[in-house]
């Protein structure tokens, strides 16, 4: 069989939740499926990940204009011309006209679910975006073999919503990296803590400018923690702009919190372990999640989690975090103030949390990947 990968976005610099999910399914293939020829079609860009194998070929394609157009037009034309049996489709769209049989990967239909996403809080880019997939993903839905989404939760969502029978949909759950663990070199540790300017206690949290990461929720929460137990531990945020966040401080009434609050700027995957690893405590409360994989990623390095009791959060993450309703900032201060005032319950979060992120692995989920390659082909001849 000869199978297309989608990978537009897999040699961009700055990578974010979709686009490792699809670097570690190819790189999972390269070492599980020696039978099979791949195709992996990506955009050129600075950070050149992939190599060739014998049997994955990386293929950089150009399109001479945005992400429609290499999806809409270059990707079906290399399809056709590398004679390709199957595409799939990594990163919840897919062309409107596939030459071959169709999979894709619909993380979440969250742009989907409300007209809010196109108003406050987004920027314009973010709104382009949610705009072109309203218009795609329904047209591609009904069209495409089988449809990939990472947690039960979503499953249901999307069938739900699309109206779509329950065959053409398959849960398969996200892994996480084996660098994601817990690090005993110390030397290790100080070089992260140096290079990044960490504070010698912080609370890790994972936020953007997507209202769905809840940010003001988080900030509000941290806030009224400030107030209540003192400024003996700082919040750690990642990947933020300094105007951004002062906005925000003054959105919530709580300017001063600046001095609070430590912005380490963009942190590559490979340093992100020593990052959990010096967390006393990693915050997830979003609104909204597909699947949640930082929620495993604190786990395997030994973090206790806050997180949600939304969407697929207490799905991924069982009875191994705390759990928390986002949309109480009081409820998020108060899970941060018992887990760092009871230290049997931060163990327990921090033994359940290993045990619970070892059931999630790449291997796994690619093979599940793999063999659905394989029925689909089989079925069709």
């Amino acid at each position: 069989m000869r199978i297309a990968i989608e990978g537009q976005r897999l040699f961009r610099e700055r990578k974010h939740g979709m686009d490792f999910v699809a670097l570690e399914l190819v790189k999972q293939i390269m070492l599980l499926d020696q039978q099979n020829e791949y195709f992996v079609f990506v955009k050129p860009d600075k950070d050149v990940c992939l190599q060739n194998t014998d049997n994955v070929k990386i293929i950089e394609l150009e399109s001479g204009g945005g992400y429609p157009k290499w999806e809409q037009s270059a990707l079906p034309k290399a399809v056709n011309l590398y004679n390709c049996d199957l595409l799939h489709c990594t990163s919840n769209t897919a062309p409107l006209h596939s030459p071959v049989p169709l999979v894709i990967t619909l993380h979440d239909i969250i742009y989907m679910e409300s007209l809010s996403l196109f108003k406050k809080g987004y920027t314009l880019y973010q709104r382009l975006g949610n705009m072109y997939r309203r218009i795609v993903v329904p047209r591609v839905l009904h069209k495409a073999d089988k449809i990939i989404t990472v947690s039960k939760f979503e499953k249901q969502r999307i069938k739900d919503f699309f109206h779509l029978p329950e065959e053409k949909l398959v849960a398969i759950y996200n892994g996480v990296g084996k660098h994601f663990r817990i690090i005993n070199d110390k030397k290790q540790l100080a070089q992260a803590k140096e290079k990044y300017q960490l504070p010698d206690k912080y609370i890790f949290f994972l936020g953007n400018t997507d209202p769905k990461k809840n940010t003001k929720g988080v900030l509000q929460a941290y806030g009224n923690f400030v107030k209540k137990e003192g400024h003996n531990i700082k919040l750690l945020m990642l990947d933020f702009d300094n105007n951004e966040l002062r906005k925000i401080l003054q959105e919530i009434e709580q300017p001063e919190l600046i001095n609070d609050i430590h912005l380490a700027g963009y942190v590559p995957n490979s340093d992100l372990p020593a990052i959990y690893n010096l967390a006393t405590l990693f915050l997830y409360p979003s609104l909204r999640e597909s699947f949640g994989i930082p929620i495993l990623e604190a786990m395997a390095c030994g973090t206790p989690v806050v997180t949600s009791n939304t969407s697929s959060m207490p799905e991924i993450a069982q009875d191994a975090a705390f759990i928390a309703n986002p949309y109480k900032p009081n409820e998020i201060t108060n899970a941060i103030i018992t887990i760092l005032n009871d230290n049997n319950l931060s163990m327990t979060l921090q033994e359940k949390g290993l045990l619970q992120a070892k059931k999630f692995s790449w291997e796994q989920m690619a093979k599940e990947v793999i063999q659905l390659y394989s029925n689909i082909l089989t079925s069709k001849h």
